[in-house]
């Protein structure tokens, strides 16, 4: 079996820990390796951990890796380590693939430099915190038996500071079926999380999880926080929910708990030691271990390593009556650890079995059918406060953009647009390859009118677009297609996302070359008349971690010259601006490079009055200095998220919905000059800021009737408002 890439790394900078919780896998389970290991990760293991990941991501092309401090608990390393660790692992990776550094902790030794160190080097800290005081302190205790609740909620509010949010990935909750799910889902709520992730405590068919009820405790406390969680509408992302609402509606869920795919997660542990998955420390004394260093071996080589290539068999991997049974494709069969069995290993259903079952049957019988594409309340929240949930959260709207994108090509295709010959190109072509396509913005803009001149009984213009998709999935995909296509009134076919041809206007028979790949000689042409065709493909730029496809506003025509070369012209001030983006605002430049595809290069500043692009682009004005292209992306970044809401949710009538766009865009710019040194840019931001309150105010005192939508977005925006003025 080949080796599949791994694409997250647990990294163990310090292996002891200052709590003594009960339920730790990590030392009070079969596992006890932690005693043999150093405390702390010496420098050359940094070093050499650092080169492997860049090594790995250098050799699989990854684009993106992501790296999880741990322990013990990581804090005891110091804040010098950790900044060093940070700094070498960005070294590393610098022109490779972006980092998304994370930690998990308990928080206690938290405090403002600490604080301030993770928003500076840009590690996203999740905070473990049981509930309320009685369910926090029921395991998580320090040695001498006292509890840690009163430090953890100190140290969770100083991270949910404004100047500190940035940093704060949200809280970590292992259920106990004995604490009230009401009481602990109140606690987290009232801290306001940006996610919160609930935990099943491990176990396996040996040692099972204590049931004091029935044999679907943990399901019927899952379900309480279920409800009273879309009670309130949802204020944050709870992770297994949505990713069971996620799966269930065909798409990847979000834990490693759920879902069928593969293993991509490997544990370096503070000797060096390449790992499995830890929470095997469950099983059995060295079950995580592979025999493997990072000083000796790459992580190819683990990959190889039948632990891994166990769990990367899927269905296969799983006994008979998981097969079978009407979830599994949602539930995966469970967490790998909870499967094990003495004589039967991993080959068993999951000890949670019936919980998982409980739990997912509810959450879909509650789904609600009517919005298929609408993102969480959670995400719109988390789109709005800027932090470090926005990347996820961008992810998932990407997905309800694509799948509404797919939504209106069917429509198109029962409309009876385009010829059968297309259609069924592109049911062939359906994949990874035509994802790529339909993630062009241009797409999305070409089906809008499309789809609305057929509602109007109107033709449809430029169905020649049709064919270009189909031809450009081909393309990606490096297969041969031939279709005629009708050539439009310019005498250009454009393959999104991929290209465009010049022609004659006067028809043709197109076909993607055999064996072409993007990037080498783009598309073949055969015309029946003997003509020619131009062929341009896609300019396109890399700003370290940031890849984008440029566009001209100017569409040109057949008979014009060559296109100008936008990556010469633009490359300067957009790599400064990058640079800057990067360094003052690393959450909205990570959000920014998952959610942008396209940049729309504009001939002047009066460009930029017009209709903007659909999500996935941004349009841009000739540059000023470096710091006006950094306001400008940022500002327009908001209008695409704005864009991207808009297209799946009823924000309000068409003089509301100005007036939150207008918000919304002010809430960027503010926080852009917030962010800024001196007193002047404290003035900056209250002014943005007072300017998104007028046009929230002007939202609120709109004629029509607000639509519950609308009305949470007005909310999330005065409050990331309000937290901006009241951190000035």
């Amino acid at each position: 079996m080949a080796a599949r890439p791994f694409r997250q790394f647990v990294v163990k900078v310090h292996s002891r820990c200052d709590l003594a919780c009960d339920h730790c896998y990590v030392y009070r389970h079969a596992d006890q390796s932690w005693r043999r290991r150093p405390r702390v990760m010496a420098p050359r293991i940094v070093r050499a951990t650092a080169e492997r990941i860049a090594e790995h991501a250098r050799s699989h092309r990854l684009t993106r890796v992501t790296v999880v401090l741990h322990g013990g608990e990581p804090l005891l390393a110091g804040p010098e380590r950790l900044a060093a660790l940070a700094r070498e692992l960005r070294r590393s990776l610098d022109g490779i693939a972006v980092l998304d550094l994370r930690m998990q902790t308990n928080g206690l030794l938290l405090d403002d430099e600490f604080c301030a160190l993770l928003v500076r080097e840009r590690i996203h800290a999740g905070v473990s915190l049981d509930g309320d005081r009685d369910s926090h302190d029921r395991h998580r205790v320090r040695a001498d038996g006292s509890g840690s609740y009163d430090d953890t909620v100190r140290a969770v509010r100083l991270l949910g500071r404004p100047a500190h949010r940035p940093a704060f990935a949200g809280l970590l909750c292992t259920v106990d079926v004995s604490n009230d799910p009401d009481a602990v889902y109140g606690a987290l709520a009232e801290v306001r999380p940006p996610r919160v992730d609930f935990l099943l405590p491990h176990a396996t068919w040996d040692h099972p999880p204590a049931r004091p009820h029935g044999t679907t405790d943990y399901a019927d406390w899952l379900i309480t926080a279920y409800e009273r969680w879309n009670a309130d509408d949802r204020p944050f992302s709870i992770r297994v929910f949505e990713s069971v609402e996620a799966a269930a509606m065909g798409e990847p869920g979000f834990t490693e708990a759920l879902g069928l795919g593969s293993p991509d997660l490997l544990v370096i542990e503070t000797d060096g030691a390449i790992e499995q998955a830890d929470w095997l420390k469950t099983v059995a004394e060295g079950a995580p271990e592979t025999g493997y260093h990072v000083l000796v071996n790459s992580f190819d080589e683990a990959a190889r390593h039948p632990g891994f290539q166990a769990r990367a068999l899927g269905l296969d991997g799983l006994p008979a009556q998981c097969r079978a049974c009407p979830v599994v494709s949602i539930c995966g069969g469970g967490l790998y650890g909870h499967r094990y069995r003495s004589g039967s290993g991993f080959v068993n259903p999951s000890v949670y079995c019936a919980d998982l079952l409980k739990l997912i049957q509810h959450i879909q019988s509650s789904a609600d059918p009517a919005q298929p594409h609408a993102v969480p309340s959670a995400d719109i929240g988390a789109l709005t406060a800027g932090g470090a949930p926005e990347h996820a959260a961008v992810l998932r709207l990407a997905e309800a953009q694509l799948d509404l994108r797919r939504s209106m090509l069917a429509y198109l295709h029962r409309a009876g647009v385009g010829s059968q010959d297309t259609w069924q190109a592109l049911l062939e072509l359906d994949g990874p390859a035509l994802d790529l396509v339909l993630a062009d913005p241009a797409v999305h803009a070409w089906a809008v009118t499309a789809c609305s001149a057929d509602a109007r009984g109107q033709s449809v213009p430029d169905t020649e677009f049709l064919e270009g998709i189909a031809l450009a999935a081909a393309f990606r995909a490096g297969q041969r297609l031939e279709l005629t296509v009708p050539v439009g009134t310019h005498g250009v076919l454009r393959l999104p996302s991929v290209g465009r041809l010049r022609l004659l206007p006067n028809g043709g028979s197109l076909r993607s070359g055999q064996g072409v790949r993007a990037g080498t000689d783009g598309v073949r042409v055969w015309r029946a008349d003997g003509g020619g065709a131009v062929w341009e493909p896609v300019q396109r730029l890399s700003l370290g971690g940031f890849e984008a496809s440029l566009e001209s506003n100017s569409l040109r025509p057949a008979g014009a010259g060559a296109l100008p070369d936008l990556a010469a012209a633009w490359r300067r001030p957009l790599e400064a601006a990058w640079g800057v983006l990067a360094h003052r605002y690393p959450h909205q430049a990570a959000a920014l490079a998952a959610g942008v595809t396209t940049l729309v290069l504009l001939d002047s500043e009066q460009a930029q009055d017009a209709p903007r692009p659909p999500f996935g682009a941004l349009a841009l004005a000739p540059p000023g200095t470096a710091q006006d292209l950094v306001l400008t992306l940022l500002r327009e970044w908001q209008y695409a998220k704005f864009a991207a809401l808009r297209d799946l949710h009823d924000l309000g009538g068409t003089g509301q919905e100005a007036a939150l766009r207008q918000a919304y865009a002010d809430l960027a710019v503010a926080r852009a000059w917030h962010t800024r040194p001196g007193p002047a840019a404290l003035d900056g931001a209250a002014h943005w800021g007072k300017r998104a309150l007028a046009a929230l105010d002007a939202f609120a005192a709109g004629s029509d009737a607000p639509t519950p939508a609308g009305l949470r977005l007005a909310a999330d925006v005065r409050a990331a408002v309000g937290s901006l003025i009241e951190g000035s």
